[in-house]
């Protein structure tokens, strides 16, 4: 049962991860030039595993593959951002 709440804390931190940096890198880093690099996805999803780390370190029920997933929803979350940044604006 344990199990299962941990999978469940980490798809539910692996989804959050995803929304939040595709929000942030197509809306905030649309006009910088990181967003044309193409390992922008893969640098921060580095970057959010790292930083993960000593938080699931300390948290029961979670461990390094909530981690691993946190990292790789901002990952691909960043990768998606860079995408929208990449298409114009829409007017209101």
């Amino acid at each position: 049962m344990l199990t299962l709440l941990g999978m469940g804390i980490a798809g539910a931190v692996g989804i959050f991860g995803h929304r939040r940096a595709r929000s942030f890198v197509g809306r905030r880093l649309r006009f910088t030039s990181l967003v044309e690099k193409p390992s922008l996805g893969v640098m921060a999803g580095a970057a959010a595993t790292v930083v993960a780390l000593p938080v699931v370190g300390v948290l029961p029920l979670v461990g390094l593959g909530t981690a691993l997933v946190f990292g790789a929803g901002v990952g691909t979350g960043a990768a998606l951002g860079a995408k929208d940044a990449k298409r114009p604006l829409l007017e209101d």
